[in-house]
């Protein structure tokens, strides 16, 4: 038997990327959602939305929803996110 190990990336040398600093809190920290826009997201992102508000104290939430769910975020929101303290991306299906 032969075990193939398919590589989906989709770029033949891939940038080497360092993870951001871990944030000490979220208190008075903007967080910007990125969804794939499909039904499901709506729901889960609100619900996020009130817990990292109530809980964690966040001062501001911005929800930013891909026009393609399947294709990668475009330069716009990924430009957007660069003033966030913290992304988090999400589907709904």
């Amino acid at each position: 038997m032969t075990i193939r190990v398919l590589d989906p990336s989709s770029e033949a040398n891939p940038q080497e990327i360092k993870p951001a600093t871990r944030l000490k809190s979220l208190r008075g920290k903007t967080v910007g959602f990125i969804s794939n826009g499909k039904e499901g997201s709506a729901g889960f992102f609100a619900h996020l939305d009130r817990l990292l508000r109530e809980r964690y104290e966040v001062a501001n939430v911005v929800l930013q929803v891909k026009s393609n769910y399947s294709a990668p975020a475009e330069a716009t929101i990924i430009d957007a996110a660069k003033t966030w303290d913290l992304a988090i991306t999400g589907l709904g299906d």
